[in-house]
């Protein structure tokens, strides 16, 4: 099959994962603070790694790889899955996922300026119509939770997740051209793990405390959402590299909406649901540029 078309399956399926995903998230930390669920999904998807890594011979490929691949890789892992999650999750459990996810969403918008600013890109038409998209999306989005008195500290943390991402992404990208997809994907993983161990002191007790239940929903979302999509957008960024990836993977906030409304039961407005689209759009403008 042509590597296009395997690079744009695999961004697809990546969505869907992150889709069910931030499901399995928001149901299975109810009861437990985001960073405590954060910090038990990840412990689970570097233990997954770590077996599958003992078990294939990885371990033995990532002795050989340089100080400086891993020390980006450790930071790449640290901006996507402990700062950028950490905004995420209490912006998910503040203000639901079907408004959190329309402004989270943004994150290929903050990519290109992040290569504009520091690697010159040139910023087309079709890009500054995508912005306006997305910021359109951002204020409809607002003026709902203004609305409906949410927290405004929640659409903050929403703002800055996509920021920390988007560096991750381009660390992750520039990694793709040294680093094996599956090799990358799990170090990333398993420095993360390392890195969110740092809220072990805080939140450790609580780690302790979570139930059977919610342990096998977080375990469910650590499969889907940090083993098997994180997985999928590596080895499509790798196929067809990030402009082509992110644009494709942004149809996540519309599989994760639609799955809030029909199984969290939670209702969007007419704002929301326009919010959702413009993103969308916008994103899909930004990133074919």
């Amino acid at each position: 099959m042509d590597g296009v078309i395997l690079g744009v399956l695999a961004a697809l399926g990546s969505a869907v994962s992150w889709a069910a995903s931030t499901i399995l998230i928001k149901v299975g930390m109810r009861e437990k603070s985001p960073v405590a669920a954060n910090i038990f999904r990840l412990y689970a998807v570097a233990v997954m790694f770590a077996v599958v890594f003992w078990i294939n011979g990885t371990f033995s490929q990532i002795a050989q790889l340089s100080p400086t691949l891993l020390a980006v890789a450790f930071v790449s892992g640290l901006f996507g899955f402990v700062i950028g999650d950490y905004f995420y999750l209490n912006a998910l459990k503040m203000m639901g996922v079907s408004r959190t996810v329309p402004i989270t969403s943004t994150y290929p918008l903050w990519a290109i300026l992040w290569a504009f600013l520091f690697l010159g890109r040139r910023i087309s038409p079709q890009v500054i119509i995508g912005a306006v998209l997305v910021v359109t999306a951002i204020v409809v989005v607002r003026r709902a939770e203004e609305e409906e008195r949410i927290d405004p500290k929640g659409f903050v943390f929403a703002l800055l997740a996509p920021l920390s991402w988007s560096f991750a992404i381009l660390t992750m990208d520039w990694l793709t051209s040294s680093i094996d997809v599956l090799p990358l994907a799990g170090i990333r993983m398993m420095f993360a793990a390392v890195g969110v161990s740092l809220f072990l002191p805080k939140y450790g007790a609580e780690v302790r405390r979570i139930t059977l239940k919610e342990a096998l929903l977080l375990i469910g979302a650590a499969v889907t959402g940090l083993m098997l999509g994180q997985y999928l957008f590596v080895y499509s960024i790798n196929q067809v590299g990030s402009q082509i990836a992110a644009p494709v993977s942004a149809v996540n906030p519309i599989i994760a909406s639609a799955l809030a409304i029909a199984l969290l039961r939670e209702p969007p407005n007419k704002k929301i649901l326009e919010g959702l689209v413009l993103a969308v759009l916008g994103v899909i403008l930004i990133s074919t540029a």
